[in-house]
């Protein structure tokens, strides 16, 4: 029995057929069979994709910056800490060299359709820096509107009036996506210059005035946001890769 066991749990043994089981009767099979399929889709590519060679002086290196951030510079803390982890420095070698195959591989398949991608999202990836006056009459936010443009102050205005919570930052709201604006305010942002005072206009059941402080457009030269973008179409891809696949469970003990 024991030589079928998948797992031995206080002396006991389970098979893989229970662990399976087990694993059903928890709703987590299918999240199972997922990662399963995942790692082995990409252990299929970077086994067999041309162009993900890598030089072994960046893995050996990588490995050192490693050992160093982590306090692992002594041969046996290193040790410990790879049993503790239950690998081998093999095991621990190839995982530095994979990853950054699979950055390879990344940049591989999600070049072809960066760009696209990058302009179907840019409404939601644009963000207008606002600041806003939120009052419930439409005759009280003309009111202020006037004050305003008469060379009232914008933020004394705002932590007197506004019923927003941002009153106590003089009505500032940060970052805001064009995606996620109302489409009256969207389009009359479309054609100011920061500095410049939009409104009043209805939002829900309130009155708003709104300034631009800043237009933050989102580029492709923005590394965190391409690294973003290159990871939504990896997974993409993956997910029709697994989808494509035939796929039977098929357990024999």
């Amino acid at each position: 029995m024991e030589a079928n066991a998948l797992l031995i749990v206080d002396e006991k043994p389970l098979s893989l057929r229970q662990c399976l089981r087990y694993l059903q009767m928890g709703g987590k099979l299918q999240v199972f069979i997922g990662d399963v399929l995942r790692q082995y889709v990409l252990e299929q590519e970077l086994e067999t994709r041309e162009g993900l060679e890598i030089n072994p002086a960046a893995v050996e290196q990588a490995s050192v910056d490693f050992r160093l951030q982590n306090q692992l510079t002594d041969q046996q803390s290193f040790q410990d800490w790879l049993v503790r982890n239950g690998t081998t420095y093999d095991l621990f070698h190839d995982q530095i060299k994979n990853s950054f195959k699979l950055e390879k591989l990344k940049a591989q398949v999600t070049e072809p359709r960066l760009q696209e991608h990058f302009i179907e999202r840019k409404l939601m990836l644009d963000r207008i820096v606002l600041s806003r006056i939120v009052v419930e009459s439409q005759e009280m936010a003309e009111e202020l509107h006037t004050q305003i443009a008469e060379g009232g102050s914008f933020e004394q205005l705002a932590r007197e009036y506004s019923k927003a919570d941002e009153r106590v930052a003089n009505g500032m709201m940060g970052p805001v996506s064009r995606g996620t604006m109302p489409d009256i305010l969207r389009s009359a942002l479309d054609s100011v210059e920061p500095g410049s005072v939009v409104g009043p206009m209805p939002i829900e059941s309130y009155w708003a005035i709104f300034r631009v402080e800043q237009f933050l457009p989102a580029t492709l030269e923005d590394a965190q946001l391409k690294q973003t973008m290159q990871g939504e179409l990896f997974e993409k891809w993956l997910t029709e890769k697994i989808q494509a696949m035939t796929v039977k469970l098929q357990v024999n003990e």
